[in-house]
């Protein structure tokens, strides 16, 4: 593996462990020349998987986009990393299990912002205002209007309470 701060490609791995939902091994790793530390990530892929854009073009589908994706759009929002990760894998579990390899990226817009319904609604918002590319305020009454209200997960506070615990 090379290092990403030097370049070398003498790196030895120092831990390995699986991640929580055992999906992925987690491994630290040290550059021998510089001495940096970094972690790399080791997942099962079934198949090569490829998104095709609205304008026709083909890419190959890559995790960590996808991701950084996500992360924009939970950008200072307080969700358990580990709930963004869960969410990941099953999207790609689902990408690799019900595609032929190529993925209309509507089908992977509209999965994302599934999963993200359900994880935070400021998000979903978010996300879906560049996915849908919202132009006008209409586009987010609209979206707005087709979200319902949801139980709040065990720890959250319960939507339209204030967070310090006063009454106005």
């Amino acid at each position: 593996m090379r290092c990403p701060y030097c370049g070398s490609l003498d790196t030895q791995v120092k831990d390995s462990r699986p991640t929580e939902d055992s999906a992925a091994i987690r491994r630290r790793r040290v550059c021998s020349d510089c001495g940096g530390r970094f972690t790399t990530f080791e997942r099962v892929q079934l198949r090569e998987l490829f998104v095709t854009k609205r304008s026709g073009k083909r890419a190959a589908f890559d995790r960590d986009k996808l991701k950084r994706s996500i992360d924009v759009a939970l950008r200072k929002r307080s969700v358990d990393p580990e709930r963004v990760e869960r969410m990941l894998n099953g999207i790609v579990r689902q990408l690799e299990a019900t595609s032929e390899g190529d993925i209309p990226s509507e089908r992977l817009g509209e999965l994302v912002m599934e999963g993200l319904k359900g994880i935070d609604d400021v998000a979903y918002v978010r996300f879906a205002s560049v996915y849908k590319n919202f132009r006008e305020a209409r586009d987010f009454e609209e979206l707005l209007g087709g979200l319902g209200r949801r139980e709040p997960e065990p720890g959250e506070a319960p939507a339209g309470n204030d967070p310090a615990g006063e009454e106005p």
